[in-house]
């Protein structure tokens, strides 16, 4: 088990239908030059996109995608070129990893991409992964592009149900991606060779969680020789503040707020008076700590003895 990245997963899993509605306006010649897809982060949008490119783009090539299995074929030409960032009709755009925002020299890098030919008469590509990250001038730069796009070029925009301007998504056709709690977990389940239910205890496993938040999860206790299988919710939250996991792992960082959530609903799900106090305080100091960029540490011990050890 390792760490699977978009860009290199051949296989696609549980988004069959939002792959062939895609395959479908495209063999119609009626794909939108402008795709938002919009959906929680781990579901899958960037594969999905990734599958849909090389579909396209692999179309008339050897080995081209099996789009009976969903299935791209390592051996096919465009994979390799995505892969190594040299495909002519591909151009991803994401946040850097020293950085918080998409800025606008990556925006400007674009634009000269753009004006540059592609020697072929493929479709061209923008994948812009993370769209909630660009910036103030980074949008009003790619509103210039995107507006009257040249032709045969098409850009898809990868959205993390995050909050994005109006003047962005109204140009955009939006196609909201979605799985089921039991489609969410199949999917796992398959990325885990058939072994969820040996890797993860399920008191762990919240109903919205995504396949790709819960792959992390197992990956986190593969990296961290911790035993998810044998532990409950309130032991392992604990185990995160005692052991700081939050200041050394990124996955653990941005989500054991959700944790903290996820315990509240499962220790009353009727929400007592005593208990929904005690969960809108808790909420509200997370906002603040998230907007203030205020201590972690107080807010944890905060949770663990007034909650956990309460």
């Amino acid at each position: 088990m390792s760490e699977i990245l978009p860009i290199n997963q051949i296989e696609l899993f549980g988004l069959n239908k939002f792959f062939n509605e895609l395959v479908k306006l495209y063999k119609k010649n009626k794909l939108p030059n402008k795709i938002l897809l919009s959906g929680p982060k781990g579901l899958g949008k960037s594969t999905l996109s990734y599958h849909f490119i090389n579909y396209v783009l692999s179309l008339e090539e050897e080995f081209e995608y099996d789009y009976n299995n969903l299935k791209i074929n390592p051996k096919n030409r465009s994979f390799k070129t995505i892969q190594n960032r040299s495909n002519p009709n591909f151009i991803l755009v994401d946040v850097n990893d020293e950085k918080k925002f998409i800025d606008i020299n990556q925006i400007r890098s674009l634009i000269l991409n753009l004006n540059k030919s592609s020697f072929n008469k493929k479709p061209r590509f923008i994948l812009i992964d993370n769209i909630e990250l660009l910036n103030i001038n980074s949008v009003n730069a790619l509103l210039k592009i995107i507006e009257e796009p040249s032709n045969n070029v098409h850009f898809i925009l990868v959205n993390n149900n995050k909050k994005i301007l109006p003047t962005l998504s109204s140009r955009c056709i939006n196609f909201k991606i979605h799985l089921s709690n039991e489609e969410s977990l199949t999917v796992v389940n398959k990325l885990l060779n058939d072994n969820l239910q040996n890797i993860i205890n399920y008191d762990l496993i919240n109903y919205y969680l995504t396949p790709g938040y819960i792959y992390n999860l197992a990956i986190f206790g593969k990296n961290n020789n911790f035993d998810l299988k044998n532990i409950n919710l309130s032991q392992f939250i604990k185990s995160i503040i005692g052991n700081k996991y939050f200041k050394k792992d990124d996955f653990i960082k941005s989500s054991i707020y959700d944790f903290i959530e996820f315990y509240f609903t499962k220790i009353n799900s009727s929400f007592s008076t005593n208990i929904n106090s005690q969960y809108n305080y808790f909420l509200k100091r997370i906002s603040n700590t998230k907007k203030f960029n205020l201590d972690e540490d107080s807010l944890f011990m905060e949770f663990e003895d007034k909650i956990l050890n309460g």
